[in-house]
């Protein structure tokens, strides 16, 4: 089974090409300043993931799960809400937190997240969740999804174990570097992408400033939007 890899789309936008060839969309607004133009129209999706209903998440999610006509995993009020947009009703796609869904080989655990949730026409979209995703050879990665640091993250690392964590970093709306430092000393793991930095100038962290924080041993993996990180 060949390696997966992670690739950035710009805010909070990520692509998993997964060992067992699957494209997995987390977060998919692709209509964001910072999502380069040859991935505004995805090949192929075979699976989204959402952290929240705020729409610099959902973004095109609609859009894409009609085209090419795959899951969508939320939590289950938004998920629910999604389901009045167009996307089919499926209580197999709408866990809660704790809650894992296993499709074709992909385990989504939704796990808790300190933000808040509304879909862009102000319906309630339940909380802000985080996910981790374990891919078919058993890699996991931890997607924070919108939130500040919470001592809980120390569960998180425990229970699940990721190998890399997806972590906001810009400030203001998120955790900034110095709360993101201190959520890698609770996860306790050894490689992290930031995220949800460098969209709109109020999103002020930097990959470089969590690097002169993080914990000793931890490696801050910083790439442009359209980099791709081995997994």
């Amino acid at each position: 089974m060949a390696s997966g890899s992670l690739t950035w789309l710009g805010h909070a936008a990520f692509r998993i090409d997964s060992p067992g060839g699957k494209r997995i969309y987390v977060d998919p607004w692709l209509g964001s300043p910072t999502c380069p133009d040859a991935e505004k129209e995805p090949e192929r999706v075979e699976l989204i993931a959402l952290t929240h209903g705020h729409s610099d998440h959902v973004g095109e999610t609609v859009e894409l799960a009609q085209r090419f006509e795959c899951p969508v995993v939320a939590l289950v009020e938004l998920r629910g809400w999604l389901s009045t947009q167009g996307l089919p009703e499926d209580m197999s796609q709408a866990p809660n937190k704790g809650g894992t869904v296993d499709i074709d080989g992909i385990a989504i655990t939704l796990t808790d997240a300190n933000h808040s949730s509304s879909t862009a026409d102000g319906a309630y979209a339940g909380e802000a969740a985080g996910l981790v995703i374990e891919l078919e050879d058993g890699f996991t990665l931890y997607f924070a999804g919108d939130t500040n640091v919470f001592g809980d993250m120390q569960l998180i690392g425990r229970i699940y174990e990721p190998d890399l964590a997806v972590l906001p970093i810009g400030d203001h709306f998120t955790m900034g570097p110095r709360e993101a430092a201190v959520a890698l000393e609770l996860l306790g793991l050894k490689r992290c992408v930031p995220s949800h930095w460098g969209t709109f100038p109020l999103l002020r962290g930097t990959p470089g400033r969590l690097r002169e924080l993080a914990p000793a041993g931890v490696e801050i993996v910083d790439v442009e939007p359209g980099g791709t990180v081995p997994l």
